[in-house]
């Protein structure tokens, strides 16, 4: 049987790309307990999936937030829960 995890989708506007944003997000990724990845999109934008425990995720993307906040204009979050397997967090092109 599937376990269900918490999962967040995050989509970053503002000057998110060309700033080291998807770095950042991967550095800060590695002291939480989150899986997921972070990649650019073609419209400048960049989307933010983490999975894991809610408090966990929860705190991870206001971490991100937090550190990039001179960057980002806006943010829009989805939340859901999946089954879907994922290992480690990664930055993807």
């Amino acid at each position: 049987m599937a376990v269900e995890k918490f999962r967040k989708q995050v989509w970053f506007e503002g000057r998110v790309q060309g700033v080291g944003f998807r770095y950042k997000a991967h550095q800060i990724a590695t002291a939480y307990d989150v899986a997921g990845f972070v990649k650019n999109l073609d419209d400048g934008r960049v989307h933010l999936c983490a999975v894991g425990d809610e408090r966990e995720v929860d705190e991870y993307v206001e971490a991100l937030k937090e550190s990039m906040a001179d960057f980002i204009k806006d943010s829009y979050e989805r939340t859901d829960t999946t089954d879907l397997k994922y290992k480690g967090f990664k930055i993807e092109l």
